[in-house]
């Protein structure tokens, strides 16, 4: 069987390196052009890039693969394609080209969660519990026939960066078994129960900002959701305090205000019906470090507003 695969970062990885250790034909791989990072700004090649080169594959990397690499795929003559976190939307001409079709490597439980950013949004809605979904790839949003079907529990320490990874992991075993289930016809497509549908779209940086007013969990999650990206923070000494990780507090207090700030006892804001204990933040221009520490070596005072322009 001659594999196409398209993917971007670091989630695709796992499910290429599945299929290349299991012995599978990777003919090619598509993945985003080369994209500047870092202080530099230096072009650096996708994850999945860096990988492929590892294995010997060649790689193309259209701006638009519906408009730019839509001959080059046809000369690779797939059998399948499969696609994880590939970041471009697929038009039917490329969906047409693989003979068996194309194969998506989704992190929700699907019909829930469709859309780019499956996993925070799980996060920041309280889920139980998170998975991924292999489905057949059609023009719709996440809207293919389903194929299998993972959930594993989804731990409230968790970030979403976290829950990436552990999913990244889950999503490859579940990739290998379809990729065997298509070949040995043991697999049957499964249509989605749109009434069971929610879409969720894409995070953006106001996402960031926290509601006081809103409960612990509701904190805890949003905080967790939205790190790595774009991160939860306050204003902190002319620059932004990230707040990196949480938990359920047991001091309550005005929404907003610090109710603890003890290098012993931790850190810990008032909020709706409780508190939210800050575990781990990152000062302007350091790293990421536990409140605790954090405290040692900066003064907060109890009752200090951490909401509106002043901060902390």
């Amino acid at each position: 069987m001659r594999i196409v695969f398209m993917g971007t970062p670091e989630f695709a990885v796992p499910s290429l390196e599945k299929l290349c250790g299991a012995g599978y034909d990777v003919v090619g791989v598509f993945t985003q052009p080369d994209r500047p990072r870092g202080r530099g700004k230096k072009l650096m090649p996708s994850p999945v890039k860096e990988t492929a080169q590892k294995h010997g594959i060649p790689v193309f990397q259209p701006e638009k693969i519906r408009r730019d690499g839509v001959e080059d795929l046809k000369a690779l003559q797939p059998d399948l394609c499969v696609t994880a976190a590939f970041g471009q939307i697929l038009s039917q001409e490329i969906l047409d080209i693989p003979r068996i079709g194309t194969v998506n490597v989704h992190a929700s439980l699907l019909p829930r969660h469709r859309g780019s950013a499956p996993i925070a949004w799980a996060i920041l809605q309280g889920d139980r519990e998170i998975g991924v979904t292999t489905m057949m790839t059609d023009r719709g949003i996440d809207t293919g026939d389903m194929l299998l079907k993972k959930s594993i529990p989804l731990e409230s320490t968790w970030t979403c960066g976290e829950a990436t990874e552990v999913l990244s992991r889950l999503g490859a075993e579940l990739l290998l078994e379809t990729v065997k289930g298509l070949t040995d016809g043991t697999v049957t497509r499964i249509p989605q129960d749109e009434r069971e549908m929610t879409y969720d779209p894409m995070l953006n940086k106001d996402m960031g900002e926290i509601d006081w007013e809103a409960s612990p969990e509701e904190i805890r999650n949003r905080i967790h959701a939205m790190n790595p990206w774009p991160g939860c923070s306050v204003p902190y000494e002319g620059g932004r305090l990230k707040l990196l990780r949480a938990r359920v507090g047991d001091t309550p207090g005005a929404c907003g205000t610090v109710t603890v700030a003890d290098p012993k006892k931790g850190l810990q804001i008032g909020c709706r019906g409780g508190s939210v204990e800050i575990l781990q933040l990152q000062a302007p221009g350091g790293k990421p470090m536990q409140a605790k520490d954090f405290l040692r070596g900066h003064s907060l005072e109890t009752g200090r507003k951490l909401s509106g322009d002043e901060g902390i």
